[in-house]
């Protein structure tokens, strides 16, 4: 059985938009819902109109900061990527970047059974994919059978995991699909709002991964690709006809821009550069010593943190030195995080407090177990036998304590925090070898499990990520093994699993909160910041948004006069 009440209405700047129909769910999933609202924080839509109202017509020229890796909504995973990727492709559901409710966008109302492992979506009829084809519930099917057991399933790890108890989707009819799920999954709801479980057409959803990845694909976004070059860029342009956009969206029917067009500058001095003369609109990853030039050439920077999982490094623990817990809980003490924000980034950033990131629902302040203390660390590591050797680095049995972190610059500002880190442990006794990567090394590493540590961050507003990330059987960089015995059961892997399958939000949230104390009491994982979309915008332009995951919008997006 399962019971349904209506949805609570949309924050008041939304109320003056023409009125859609509102969706219904069961109890149980608003409970669930309960634990995204109040998350999101600081999501701006972009410098306030200074008169009229928005203006069609235009093309936006935004300059990346690192290079895409491609452009299928499913695979992507970089912020860059998805820059260009979330344009094409909708969601069965939304999340309100305000509120962190989950809202109506394909589907426009749903049911959830009590024990979570049936999800009901009744679709739009009236969406249509960029070849004409419509939207229906055998789309929805394809998408997710190819996900979970297809073509994409060692492609798209993310949208997968995501999919993780998928057992079928069940159509009803033209326009209703069930989705059902071998086991309770709290977290499925919201997955439905990511970019990674967008829906494609039929045939985008059965074809060649790789071909997807450099444009082949059909959306129904309010943006089509255009063109897409590797390692230079992409240009999207306005869908003609486009007229469904989420709830949470500031206006209906068809974008404004005519088109975006991303271009690839990776220094950060370039870019601002070429916003402050004109040449582009809008840029991504601004850093500190850019700000001055974008604000005083009357622009605006645009801030948001992701949620998600924080920057860390990961060890891996089958790989000495960090096979030693002992060793890793010295390394928690010795990163000073403050001086990582303060010298190498911006306010905009944060120091990590959690292995979540403050924005996340269901984040717990561990900031007490985070303190810069290099003379705790020194103590640990004493008392873990490491001694410091001529050079200052540690000694043990004959062997330097010495590992190195893989890394990929896919943010602008990594290498530079990198070494500031490797300063800091450097100062306790500890060598850390960076080991930078391209994109395709980086996959090839975290499948081998070639690294002592893995650095990176996720972004997800919903605290289940950590389950994707660190369960056994999961993504796992940790390299983590399943205990062996009976009686042994893994407490990090008891707290993920109780809380996938708890369907009220206090309770939810009280399970991450102590997966959070279990992976930092294992010290799997090193925080050190939290990510910030930084984005600097000329003052002509208006209405770029974040959504609740922080990547970029452009639906709504305007240029003063229609732009050129």
């Amino acid at each position: 059985m399962s019971r349904t009440v209506a949805v609570r209405p949309l924050r008041a700047a939304l109320d003056a938009r023409p009125s859609r129909r509102r969706p219904v769910m069961p109890a149980a999933a608003l409970a669930v819902l309960a634990l995204t609202a109040g998350c999101a924080q600081g999501a701006s839509a972009g410098p306030a109109a200074t008169g009229g109202a928005p203006v069609p017509g235009g093309t936006l020229r935004f300059a990346l900061g690192a290079e895409p890796t491609g452009v299928d909504p499913q695979q992507v995973g970089t912020n860059v990527s998805i820059y260009i990727a979330r344009q094409l492709a909708d969601s069965l559901t939304d999340q309100d970047p305000e509120t962190g409710e989950i809202v109506p966008w394909l589907a426009e109302s749903w049911d959830v059974n009590d024990e979570l492992t049936e999800f009901t979506f009744h679709l739009r009829d009236d969406v249509t994919f960029s070849d004409g084809t419509p939207l229906d519930a055998g789309t929805v099917k394809a998408n997710f059978d190819a996900l979970a057991d297809g073509p994409l399933a060692a492609s798209a790890p993310l949208a997968a995991s995501y999919l993780g108890g998928y057992e079928k989707s069940r159509v009803e009819d033209e326009h209703t699909v069930t989705v059902v799920l071998e086991a309770p999954d709290a977290q499925f709801l919201q997955a439905t709002s990511t970019v990674s479980l967008a829906i494609l057409s039929e045939g985008t959803a059965t074809a060649d991964p790789a071909e997807r990845q450099q444009g082949e694909l059909v959306g129904s976004g309010p943006f089509v690709l255009e063109e897409y070059t590797q390692g230079q860029g992409a240009v999207i342009t306005r869908r003609d006809g486009y007229d469904w956009a989420s709830d949470a969206a500031a206006h209906d029917g068809e974008a404004y821009l005519d088109a975006v067009e991303f271009s690839v500058v990776p220094e950060s001095g370039v870019r601002a550069g070429s916003l402050a003369s004109g040449q582009v609109d809008a840029i991504g990853d601004v850093l500190p010593q850019d700000v001055p030039q974008v604000e005083g050439s009357g622009g605006q920077v645009l801030n948001r943190n992701n949620p998600g999982v924080a920057f860390v490094l990961q060890a891996n623990v089958n790989r000495p030195p960090l096979d030693d817990p002992d060793v890793r809980r010295a390394l928690l003490p010795a990163i000073n995080r403050p001086e990582l924000v303060d010298t190498v980034l911006s306010d905009a950033f944060k120091p990590a407090t959690s292995v979540l990131a403050s924005t996340t629902p269901g984040y717990t302040d561990l900031s007490d177990e985070l303190v810069f203390d290099p003379e705790e660390a020194a103590r640990l590591l004493d008392e873990a036998g490491w001694a410091e050797g001529p050079d200052g680095i540690r000694e043990k049995d004959g062997e330097k304590l010495a590992f190195d972190v893989a890394y990929a610059p896919l943010f602008t500002g990594s290498e530079a925090v990198l070494e500031l880190v490797q300063q800091q442990l450097r100062a306790v006794g500890v060598d850390l070898e960076l080991r930078r990567l391209t994109p395709a090394e980086q996959t090839a590493a975290q499948e081998s499990g070639d690294f002592d540590t893995y650095y990176y961050n996720v972004t997800r507003a919903d605290a289940d990520i950590l389950r994707t990330q660190f369960a056994v059987g999961q993504r796992n960089l940790s390299f983590r093994e399943a205990p062996q015995g009976d009686d042994d059961a893994d407490p990090l892997d008891a707290l993920l699993a109780d809380a996938l399958a708890e369907p009220d939000a206090a309770a939810r949230a009280e399970l991450a909160a102590g997966a959070q104390r279990e992976i930092l009491d294992q010290a799997l994982a090193i925080p050190l910041f939290e990510l910030a979309q930084s984005i600097g915008v000329r003052g002509e332009v208006h209405g770029v948004a974040f959504d609740a995951s922080s990547r970029l919008l452009f639906r709504d997006a305007w240029i003063d006069g229609g732009g050129q």
